[in-house]
Protein backbone atom coordinates (compact mmCIF):
# COMPACT_ATOMS: atom_id res chain seq x y z
CA UNK A 1 0.00 0.00 0.00
CA UNK A 2 3.34 2.40 0.94
CA UNK A 3 4.79 1.81 -2.66
CA UNK A 4 1.07 2.63 -4.49
CA UNK A 5 0.39 5.76 -2.31
CA UNK A 6 4.38 6.99 -3.19
CA UNK A 7 3.80 5.58 -6.90
CA UNK A 8 0.29 8.04 -6.98
CA UNK A 9 2.29 11.01 -5.53
CA UNK A 10 5.01 11.02 -7.81
CA UNK A 11 2.86 10.33 -10.69
CA UNK A 12 0.36 13.68 -9.58
CA UNK A 13 3.28 15.77 -8.93
CA UNK A 14 4.93 14.87 -12.38
CA UNK A 15 1.55 15.54 -14.47
CA UNK A 16 1.07 18.83 -12.19
CA UNK A 17 4.28 19.85 -13.29
CA UNK A 18 3.57 19.16 -17.56
CA UNK A 19 0.83 21.40 -16.81
CA UNK A 20 2.65 24.34 -15.79
CA UNK A 21 5.18 23.59 -18.07
CA UNK A 22 2.67 23.81 -20.87
CA UNK A 23 0.65 26.76 -19.46
CA UNK A 24 4.11 28.55 -19.34
CA UNK A 25 5.19 27.50 -23.07
CA UNK A 26 1.61 28.78 -24.25
CA UNK A 27 1.67 32.50 -22.76
CA UNK A 28 5.34 32.11 -23.91
CA UNK A 29 3.87 31.20 -27.68
CA UNK A 30 1.51 34.33 -27.36
CA UNK A 31 3.84 36.99 -26.49
CA UNK A 32 6.20 35.82 -29.11
CA UNK A 33 3.66 35.92 -31.92
CA UNK A 34 3.21 39.58 -31.62
CA UNK A 35 7.15 39.33 -32.52
CA UNK A 36 6.18 37.21 -35.10
CA UNK A 37 3.36 39.52 -36.57
CA UNK A 38 5.90 42.57 -36.67
CA UNK A 39 8.28 39.95 -38.30
CA UNK A 40 6.06 38.84 -41.31
CA UNK A 41 5.47 42.08 -42.01
CA UNK A 42 8.80 43.05 -42.89
CA UNK A 43 9.46 40.15 -44.02
CA UNK A 44 6.09 40.15 -46.34
CA UNK A 45 7.17 43.55 -47.48
CA UNK A 46 10.26 42.70 -49.17
CA UNK A 47 8.38 39.95 -50.75
CA UNK A 48 5.91 41.87 -52.31
CA UNK A 49 8.02 44.13 -53.89
CA UNK A 50 8.84 40.91 -55.92
CA UNK A 51 5.74 40.00 -57.69
CA UNK A 52 6.31 39.72 -60.88
CA UNK A 53 9.69 39.06 -60.86
CA UNK A 54 10.33 35.69 -63.40
CA UNK A 55 11.12 32.64 -62.65
CA UNK A 56 14.87 31.78 -63.27
CA UNK A 57 15.98 27.62 -61.75
CA UNK A 58 18.79 28.36 -59.85
CA UNK A 59 18.50 32.33 -59.63
CA UNK A 60 18.84 33.84 -56.20
CA UNK A 61 17.59 37.67 -57.47
CA UNK A 62 19.15 40.45 -59.82
CA UNK A 63 16.34 39.82 -62.28
CA UNK A 64 14.83 36.40 -61.24
CA UNK A 65 14.25 33.62 -58.67
CA UNK A 66 13.70 29.78 -57.90
CA UNK A 67 11.67 28.69 -55.33
CA UNK A 68 14.00 28.56 -52.76
CA UNK A 69 16.26 31.27 -53.75
CA UNK A 70 13.27 33.96 -53.45
CA UNK A 71 12.57 32.08 -50.05
CA UNK A 72 15.99 32.92 -49.01
CA UNK A 73 16.34 36.57 -50.57
CA UNK A 74 13.06 37.41 -48.39
CA UNK A 75 14.38 36.62 -44.95
CA UNK A 76 18.09 37.74 -45.90
CA UNK A 77 16.85 41.40 -47.15
CA UNK A 78 14.42 41.58 -44.40
CA UNK A 79 15.46 39.96 -41.64
CA UNK A 80 19.20 39.45 -41.99
CA UNK A 81 18.10 35.49 -41.66
CA UNK A 82 20.24 33.17 -43.94
CA UNK A 83 18.26 30.52 -45.12
CA UNK A 84 19.81 27.03 -46.98
CA UNK A 85 20.16 27.34 -50.34
CA UNK A 86 17.35 24.19 -51.62
CA UNK A 87 13.92 23.61 -50.79
CA UNK A 88 15.05 20.39 -49.03
CA UNK A 89 17.58 21.81 -46.98
CA UNK A 90 15.25 25.17 -45.89
CA UNK A 91 12.69 21.91 -44.83
CA UNK A 92 15.54 19.90 -42.72
CA UNK A 93 16.55 23.07 -41.21
CA UNK A 94 13.56 24.52 -40.05
CA UNK A 95 11.42 23.73 -36.88
CA UNK A 96 8.48 21.61 -38.22
CA UNK A 97 4.88 22.92 -37.67
CA UNK A 98 1.01 21.54 -38.23
CA UNK A 99 -1.00 22.92 -39.91
CA UNK A 100 -2.75 23.97 -37.02
CA UNK A 101 -0.24 25.87 -35.96
CA UNK A 102 0.53 27.27 -39.23
CA UNK A 103 1.32 31.45 -38.72
CA UNK A 104 2.23 34.17 -41.63
CA UNK A 105 5.69 33.89 -42.44
CA UNK A 106 5.96 30.07 -42.05
CA UNK A 107 7.50 28.06 -45.24
CA UNK A 108 5.16 26.02 -46.80
CA UNK A 109 7.26 22.54 -48.30
CA UNK A 110 6.21 20.66 -50.99
CA UNK A 111 7.01 17.58 -52.81
CA UNK A 112 6.96 13.63 -53.12
CA UNK A 113 7.44 12.90 -49.35
CA UNK A 114 9.41 14.57 -46.77
CA UNK A 115 12.94 13.48 -48.26
CA UNK A 116 11.75 14.49 -51.71
CA UNK A 117 11.09 18.18 -51.50
CA UNK A 118 10.78 20.47 -54.71
CA UNK A 119 9.09 23.51 -53.72
CA UNK A 120 9.19 26.12 -51.26
CA UNK A 121 6.65 29.27 -50.79
CA UNK A 122 5.96 31.61 -48.10
CA UNK A 123 2.73 31.80 -46.08
CA UNK A 124 0.94 34.72 -46.08
CA UNK A 125 -2.92 33.97 -44.38
CA UNK A 126 -6.41 32.98 -46.00
CA UNK A 127 -4.71 29.65 -47.42
CA UNK A 128 -1.89 31.25 -49.75
CA UNK A 129 1.20 31.64 -50.66
CA UNK A 130 3.56 33.85 -51.95
CA UNK A 131 6.24 32.02 -53.99
CA UNK A 132 8.84 32.03 -57.23
CA UNK A 133 7.62 29.61 -59.75
CA UNK A 134 6.81 28.96 -63.60
CA UNK A 135 4.29 32.09 -63.56
CA UNK A 136 7.19 34.04 -62.07
CA UNK A 137 6.40 35.62 -58.10
CA UNK A 138 2.74 35.49 -57.03
CA UNK A 139 0.35 34.91 -54.82
CA UNK A 140 -1.76 31.51 -55.41
CA UNK A 141 -3.57 28.39 -53.01
CA UNK A 142 -1.73 26.55 -50.99
CA UNK A 143 -4.05 23.39 -51.64
CA UNK A 144 -4.80 23.38 -55.41
CA UNK A 145 -4.35 20.11 -57.65
CA UNK A 146 -0.91 20.40 -59.08
CA UNK A 147 0.94 20.81 -55.31
CA UNK A 148 1.41 18.44 -53.00
CA UNK A 149 2.12 19.96 -49.42
CA UNK A 150 4.36 17.95 -47.59
CA UNK A 151 5.12 20.37 -44.56
CA UNK A 152 5.88 23.46 -42.67
CA UNK A 153 8.70 24.88 -41.16
CA UNK A 154 9.20 28.37 -39.20
CA UNK A 155 12.33 30.04 -39.78
CA UNK A 156 14.21 30.32 -36.62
Amino acid sequence: MKKFITKTAVTFMAFTSLLFAGAAVSSNNNSAHADTIQQFDTVYSVAKAQLGTPYVYGATGNGGFDCSGFTSYIYKNSLGITLPRTAQEQYNASTKVSRSNLQKGDLVFFGATKSSIFHVGMYIGGGKMIDAQNRGVIREKIHTPWWHVVGYGRVA
